[in-house]
């Protein structure tokens, strides 16, 4: 342990026992995240509460949980986009819902859903696809504010020309006008649309699997993470999809190198959609 400590400079041991006090203090474990972008984030934090150092916040948060908040606000990342890369929507409304249709009912989970959007996209695609009412979706977030907006569905009415576009791209049916409300500078979208989703908090790195789903769509969560975490969250989407489910990822993300890979088959892999297999040894490795 000491030639350890030794070895790491005083910011890198600030980081190391400010994330080990987070999850002490308040059971967040951000310890297994990518620390470069981790880094960033934390001196964000720092920088909006005022402190000095890293151990300076690290005081802060121990002694004052009010700022609990803002430093997970900090350490997440809530930016998305309704269907964004509407190339991957269409490959589920094409490739995809034709084998989701040969279910009676279906559940849907999507980890890290942020602040709502890629829920209420799906949403969306499954009612013009004939699926909503069938349908339980589990959107899940470590971060308790992000998680509050998603069931709010309120976005600012300056994002709905890119909303707009990216739905008609993504092979909307319909306007996407006809699925929200507009008022006093928010676009709220319809109550429908989120009427059978369970909002709940689920920590990819330290909570297992809660239901058996059909989909998994987990889209630029895996990027943020180290390889182990990495390596865990895969595992918890094997585990939780039944035979023949599908799991989509973000752009930047794959299974090419992970030990669970096994567990899937390639089914749009340009679009970073991959199928279950019949084996259920996804935690080999």
């Amino acid at each position: 342990m000491t030639e350890r400590l030794k070895a790491e400079s005083l910011p890198e041991l600030e980081t190391r026992l400010f994330l080990e006090a987070l999850h002490q203090r308040y059971h967040y474990d951000f310890r297994s995240y990518s620390r470069a972008s981790l880094t960033r984030r934390i001196e964000v934090a720092r920088e909006a509460l005022s402190c000095a150092t890293i151990s300076d916040l690290q005081a802060r948060l121990l002694h004052d949980p009010s700022a609990l908040h803002q430093v997970i606000d900090a350490l997440t990342v809530q930016v998305s986009d309704l269907f964004r890369d509407p190339a991957y929507y269409r490959r589920l409304r094409e490739e995809v819902v034709p084998h989701l249709k040969t279910f009676p009912s279906l559940k849907v989970w999507i980890p890290g859903c942020a602040n709502g959007e890629e829920l209420y996209s799906l949403a969306i695609l499954f009612e013009e696809e004939g699926l909503l009412g069938r349908t339980i979706f589990y959107a899940t977030e470590i971060n308790r504010r992000a998680l509050a907006k998603a069931a709010q569905g309120i976005y600012d009415i300056s994002r709905l020309a890119g909303f707009s576009a990216n739905y008609q791209a993504a092979g909307g049916k319909a306007s996407l006008s006809d699925y929200f409300t507009a008022a006093y500078g928010g676009a709220a979208f319809h109550r429908r649309l989120r009427q059978t989703t369970v909002f709940s908090e689920h920590d990819l790195a330290t909570d297992q699997v809660f239901s058996e789903v059909h989909l998994v769509s987990c889209r630029n969560v895996l990027i943020y993470f180290d390889e182990a975490l990495q390596h865990r969250a895969v595992g918890l989407f094997a585990d939780s999809l039944v035979r023949g489910g599908f799991l989509g990822l973000g752009a930047h993300e794959t299974l090419r190198f992970s030990s669970h890979g096994k567990a899937f088959t390639a089914f749009c892999e340009n679009e970073r959609i991959w199928r279950r297999t019949a084996t259920t040894e996804s935690r080999d490795g």
